[in-house]
């Protein structure tokens, strides 16, 4: 597999996506913290360094309305079907719930 951002990357992405989204709906640093209930420390931190804890990350963007395209980013991808019988055979196969890789 080919990586095209690296986890630092991505966290100082995150970061200034959020902070922008802050900005976009005119919040300072303490609204923002005081609607999430997210210290003013840590979401310094965060802005910053990109460094949050996940609950807090969730909190923040709650408030700052992108909680839900998260959740529907992460969703697994959807099967696409070139044909009825390809649907009727999903249909046979039961759903996994234990990975087989280790």
């Amino acid at each position: 597999m080919v990586l095209l951002i690296t986890v630092s990357k991505a966290q100082k992405k995150l970061s200034d996506n959020l902070r922008a989204r802050r900005l976009a709906v005119g919040l300072t640093q303490q609204g923002l913290a005081r609607r999430s209930g997210v210290s003013l420390p840590t979401l310094r931190k965060f802005e910053q360094k990109g460094l949050i804890s996940l609950e807090s990350f969730l909190k923040l963007l709650l408030v700052l309305d992108g909680l839900t395209q998260l959740v529907a980013a992460t969703a697994p991808p959807q099967m696409e079907f070139s044909s009825i019988d390809e649907v009727l055979a999903m249909k046979k196969k039961p759903v996994r719930k234990k990975g087989w890789r280790k």
